[in-house]
């Protein structure tokens, strides 16, 4: 009998262009942190690299951004900030606590303002982990504060 020539076939689950340009982005921040010296060296050069990316985004995502970075650093001074995939974030130990996602990164209709699962706010047995921005308002930026102290300890 002849060997069978059924072809099989394999749904194959694929990376849009952005995920895939976040995933190097993760990377490069990986190498970049395993080459550096002085832990004050690190964060010095962890907080230029936020704010740089920071500078990078449109507009209204780089207005937001900056809000929520002085709203971060004033709020809960102990979390660190550094890219996350590209993003900025702010880590606790290390670990991300929450990050900024601009709408122009994945080509969204938002921004996104989120914490990771090293963040204290657990509510029952639901809670938000994630917000969607559009802009920011006063009442917003003191939300957010009040997330981030609470997310860090």
């Amino acid at each position: 009998m002849a060997a069978s020539t059924r072809k099989t076939t394999r749904k194959t689950e694929t990376f849009t262009d952005e995920e895939r340009a976040a995933m190097k982005e993760r990377a490069q921040e990986v190498k970049a942190s395993a080459r550096r010296g002085s832990r004050a060296d690190k964060a010095a050069e962890d907080e230029a690299a936020v704010v740089a990316k920071i500078a990078e985004m449109e507009d209204g995502d780089r207005a937001m951004a900056e809000r929520i970075h002085a709203v971060v650093k004033a709020s809960a001074p102990g979390l660190a900030p550094k890219l996350w995939y590209g993003m900025p974030a702010y880590a606790k130990d290390g670990k991300v606590v929450c990050f900024f996602q601009s709408a122009q990164k994945f080509n969204a209709r938002y921004a996104t303002f989120g914490f990771n699962d090293k963040a204290d706010l657990d509510e029952g047995t639901m809670w938000p982990t994630a917000f969607a921005l559009t802009k920011l308002t006063a009442a917003d930026e003191a939300r957010i504060g009040e997330l981030v102290k609470r997310a860090a300890g």
